[in-house]
């Protein structure tokens, strides 16, 4: 396997300001934006109904009343489809975090804020973790590649700073960042359920905010 580059600027380097890794809106033509509602539409009402796994591309075009060229030119595959079904669930967690009451939102200590972050990400995952799996497993690195992961290393990074100065803040995020991943997590919940899941990784974060 390729060795896949996680630091820099796809990982968040700990210089970048977190509000400008923020996800944003795409910015299209009117009628490009209606085609991209009525295809995501579509994706998501099939992919509640038959599973991610069930539904073909073709499939996701007819029901959405676009041609396959279309469908493939704008979103690629399934797991580009995932992303951009992820993109505003991910914007508001993001926001949350920037402006949102504390802890997950500022103004609690960085411990605090780290298990706060655990926790809704968490939530997210789980409710969609199908898709997030797509998204993250679609090819080798493809989760780092993913532009939510660079502010989600970046935040992390600057707590961890917080809670434990002259440690390798970027290199502990990523570390921490593994064990949310969808194939990790996914695992825990399946094999001890999802209340023991988060109570076990939330351990682990604390564990690395509050060295002894």
């Amino acid at each position: 396997m390729d060795d896949v580059e996680i630091t820099g600027p796809r990982s968040g380097s700990s210089r970048e300001p977190l509000e400008l890794l923020r996800a944003c809106p795409p910015k299209e033509r009117a009628d490009a934006a209606r085609n991209r509602e009525k295809v995501l539409g579509a994706a998501a009402r099939l992919f509640a109904e038959k599973g991610v796994e069930g539904v073909s591309m073709d499939a996701i075009a007819a029901a959405a009343g676009v041609g396959k060229g279309t469908l493939f030119r704008r979103f690629g595959d399934k797991s580009g489809l995932a992303v951009a079904l992820l993109d505003a669930r991910e914007r508001d967690l993001q926001q949350r975090i920037l402006s949102g009451p504390p802890p997950l939102g500022p103004g609690a200590p960085a411990s605090a804020r780290l298990a706060a972050f655990v926790a809704a990400y968490l939530d997210y995952l789980f409710d969609h973790l199908d898709l997030v799996r797509m998204s993250e497993t679609a090819s080798p690195g493809a989760r780092y590649r993913i532009g939510a992961y660079r502010f989600w290393h970046r935040h992390v990074a600057i707590l961890l700073a917080e809670a434990r100065p002259g440690g390798d803040a970027d290199v502990l995020s990523h570390a921490l960042l593994a064990a949310l991943g969808a194939e990790a997590a996914g695992v825990l919940r399946a094999e001890h359920g999802r209340d023991r899941a988060i109570k076990g990784i939330t351990d682990l974060v604390l564990a690395l905010a509050n060295p002894a």
